[in-house]
């Protein structure tokens, strides 16, 4: 199969600014959510997810200082060091944000292995100032979180791609 050139990409209309803000909120209050289990080690990072969507797709609106602020969301909503997620989720961005251009000319599928290496870069950086801290070391099952974001992303996309996708108009030319 041949995947589609980069000049055939589909141009997306802009997003509106609640549309963003509110799929950051979904996307916290998923994180938030109490889990236990294999499921806490399971659920991707949700908000990590969005961050990278919206960087990759609309850079100019979120970027590493709205990535740096959700951060510090998770860190009062967690109540971890203050400054951990926030520090993860712009290393993480600012990667993005480099191999933007990149991304853009694989598809969803192709994009997952990148996405889950970001990924699994913010939960490096989390793992290292947990450990800074004297923490002790999760276990393996840690990075299982990247994983499931990875297998996640194509469909992630696909949802947040819909409501600034072109409509088609049949009378168009």
């Amino acid at each position: 199969m041949v995947s589609a050139s980069y000049s055939e990409e589909e141009i997306l209309l802009p997003a509106k600014g609640w549309f963003i803000i509110l799929s950051l909120m979904v996307a916290l209050f998923l994180n938030l959510l109490p889990l236990q289990g294999i499921l806490l080690a399971l659920r991707p990072d949700f908000v990590a997810l969005v961050l990278l969507y919206w960087s990759i797709n609309l850079p100019q609106r979120v970027g590493m200082s709205v990535a740096f602020g959700m951060g510090l969301l998770m860190d009062v909503g967690n109540g971890s060091m203050f400054g951990q997620h926030a520090l993860a989720y712009s290393v993480m961005v600012f990667i993005a944000l480099l191999l933007r251009r990149r991304l853009h000319i694989f598809g969803l599928l192709k994009q997952a292995p990148q996405i889950g290496l970001m990924l699994l870069a913010a939960q490096l950086v989390t793992l290292l100032t947990e450990l800074l801290n004297r923490a002790h070391f999760p276990g393996w099952y840690f990075f299982l979180a990247s994983i499931t974001g990875v297998l996640l992303w194509p469909l992630l996309c696909t949802l947040l791609k819909i409501p600034h996708s072109p409509k088609y108009d049949p009378n168009a030319l």
